[in-house]
């Protein structure tokens, strides 16, 4: 029971990556009818605003401080970050610790500008073209992303720790009565899924519940009939595509505790997604987020050892293997709508 609730917990986790971004990915292609596989760079570019942030915070000067000495008794050069000489040295501490969350402040306008300049600056030339077209040119802008963080990031992985406070893991096991120390698992893994949920529900408040979130669901059942209402309905999708965008670049600031950022990340999880997509259905949301969680549940089960002892490599075929099935007995996916991608 205890291997079951951890690779249960595990699988949330990753889960929540495959979801917040196939949210994302189906809030695109939902509003614009574009098949998006720049998305996974828009992850990518979250989670270097976070490394961005680690690296402004810790800009440092040189002083001399007479309190320390070297080994002939003078005095030693350190380095002082510039958050000291603003805040203080134990709160400039704080700051520099709490990095990644402060980040999540940053990147919401920088990545609703990446999605508005990408969505109005490539995008839109696609809207009529055929999904091959939008296809190769989507994802010759996420190669060129790509090759653009490399060349001022460097190739190498760089870690971006989680604050102090959450650097530790809790005996989940002692939570729920099992004996203590069997079921050890992360802090930041645990609030990563705890924050997927809460962007994940805010999503889904907002195009319910807000007039525009109803515009924009009317304007996804039926583009044309919005229009004549006298409604600007482009501008409404474009600001759709700002907010895929942010969602990505969320999940993309919170992942990098768990995965040290690196320049290929989004194309790792470009495929994954869009098949997470294709299983829940192309252009269903509640689709993309159940099967997001669902695969990466299935995913985690298959990376037991017991399972990998009997089936070697399953873990990395296992969501290829659901997807084949699912779309083999249900072509529209989970939750897919008659219509979508089948003309």
């Amino acid at each position: 029971m205890n291997a079951v609730v951890l690779q249960t917990l595990d699988g949330l986790s990753k889960g929540s990556a495959y979801a917040m971004i196939a949210l994302g990915l189906t809030l695109i292609f939902g509003t614009l009818g574009v098949v998006n596989f720049a998305h996974g760079a828009l992850f990518m570019i979250g989670a270097f605003c976070a490394v961005t942030i680690s690296r402004i915070l810790t800009l440092s000067h040189t002083i001399i401080d007479e309190t320390q000495t070297d080994f002939l008794g003078n005095p030693l050069k350190v380095e002082v970050p510039y958050v000291y000489d603003i805040f203080g040295q134990a709160t400039g501490d704080a700051i520099i610790d709490w990095a990644v969350p402060l980040s999540l402040l940053f990147s919401v306008p920088v990545m609703m500008g990446v999605g508005y300049v990408m969505e109005r600056g490539l995008i839109k030339h696609f809207y009529n073209r055929p999904h091959a077209d939008q296809i190769l040119v989507t994802f010759g802008l996420a190669i060129v992303l790509q090759e653009v963080i490399k060349y001022f990031y460097g190739a190498n992985p760089i870690p971006t720790p989680a604050p102090e406070a959450f650097s530790g893991s809790l005996d989940f096991g002692a939570a729920l009565g099992f004996d203590p120390n069997l079921i050890i698992y992360p802090y930041w893994r645990i609030i990563y899924f705890v924050f997927a949920a809460i962007i994940i529900g805010a999503v889904f408040a907002f195009l319910q519940f807000t007039t525009f979130g109803m515009v924009v669901r009317a304007g996804m059942a039926d583009r044309e009939t919005v229009g004549l209402l006298g409604i600007n309905i482009d501008r409404r999708f474009t600001i759709m595509f700002g907010l895929a965008a942010a969602v990505a670049g969320l999940a993309g600031v919170m992942y990098t505790p768990i995965n040290s950022p690196n320049y290929h990340m989004g194309m790792d999880f470009l495929v994954l997604s869009f098949v997470v997509v294709v299983v829940g259905g192309m252009g269903s949301l509640p689709g993309a987020v159940l099967a997001g969680f669902l695969l990466g549940i299935l995913e985690s089960f298959a990376s037991m050892r017991e399972v990998l002892a009997i089936l070697p490599g399953l873990n990395q075929i296992i969501i290829y293997l659901v997807a084949i099935i699912i779309l083999l007995t249900r072509p529209r996916g989970l939750m897919g709508r008659k219509g979508v991608m089948e003309e």
